[in-house]
C-alpha cells in the first residue's frame, strides 16, 4: 500500500511532536517532560524499525529523523536542565550553561550522520540516551536526589555529558543479528541488569541504567583491546 510508504516519516514526526510538547511542559510540569522523552524514544524505535522492515529509508527520512532528534533529546533536555539549575541556588547566570546540551547534542547528530562507522556501536553517547539520563534524574530516590539537585553537581552532569556525547568513545550498540549468548553476552549482561534495577527502583533507575551502559561498553571495549 502507498500510505504504508509514509508511515517512517509519520513516526519520525510523532518523536518530534513529542518533543514539541515536552518543552512546553517543562515551564509548567517539569516531571512530564521525561515522559515525553520516553514517548519520543518510543517513536524515534519504531520509525527505524518501520523504515527497516517496509525498506522505505530514504535521504529526507535521515534527516527528519535528525530535526527530530535535535529537538526531542536535544533542545528539551536542555531546556529541563535550564529550568533546574534556575530551581537551584547558582547564580542565575549560570543556568543558561544548559545550552551546551543543545550544542553538544547537534554535533553528535551530525557527526553520527556522516560516520558510517556507528551501524554495530556508537561513538560516544547517542543523544536519546543522554536525554533520558537528564530528565530522569527528577526520579532519582533519596538522598540521592537531593545531592543531584544541588546546583554544582547538575552543572558538573551537563558538562560531563554533553562532553561524553561527542567524546571518541565506542559504545555498544543494541542490535542483535541473532539472539544466541555467545556473541551477545555484553548485550545480554546489559538488559539483565537493567531488568534488575527497573524491579527494585521503577523510573528512578533510569539514570542507573545509562551510567551501566556507558560503564558496561567501556569495560567491553577494554576487554576486547586486550584479546588483541
Amino acid at each position: 500500500m502507498k500510505v504504508l510508504k509514509h508511515l517512517p516519516n509519520a513516526l519520525t514526526s510523532a518523536n518530534l511532536i513529542c518533543g514539541c510538547l515536552g518543552i512546553i511542559s517543562v515551564f509548567n510540569y517539569p516531571v512530564e517532560a521525561a515522559y515525553f522523552v520516553w514517548a519520543a524514544c518510543f517513536f524515534d524505535f519504531l520509525d527505524g524499525f518501520a523504515a527497516r522492515f517496509l525498506k522505505q529509508s530514504s535521504p529526507i527520512g535521515k534527516q527528519l529523523d535528525s530535526l527530530a532528534d535535535m529537538v526531542s533529546f536535544g533542545v528539551l533536555p536542555a531546556m529541563t536542565m535550564y529550568m533546574w539549575l534556575e530551581s537551584s541556588e547558582t547564580e542565575s547566570w549560570m543556568s543558561y550553561g544548559a545550552i551546551i546540551i543543545t550544542l553538544f547534542s547537534a554535533l553528535r547528530l551530525a557527526k553520527f550522520n556522516v560516520d558510517e562507522n556507528q551501524s554495530d556501536s556508537f561513538i560516544g553517547i547517542p543523544t536519546p540516551a543522554n536525554a533520558l539520563f537528564i530528565t530522569s534524574l527528577v526520579f532519582l530516590p533519596e538522598p540521592i536526589r537531593s545531592l543531584v539537585f544541588d546546583g554544582t553537581s547538575l552543572l558538573i552532569i551537563t558538562i560531563a555529558f554533553s562532553l561524553l556525547m561527542v567524546a571518541p568513545v565506542k559504545l555498544i550498540a543494541l542490535k542483535f543479528k541473532n539472539f544466541g549468548w555467545f556473541g551477545n553476552e555484553t548485550k545480554f549482561t546489559f538488559l539483565i541488569i537493567s531488568v534488575f534495577l527497573l524491579g527494585f527502583l521503577q523510573a528512578g533507575a533510569i539514570p542507573f541504567i545509562i551510567l551501566s551502559y556507558i560503564v558496561i561498553s567501556l569495560v567491553s571495549g577494554a576487554l576486547g583491546a586486550k584479546k588483541k
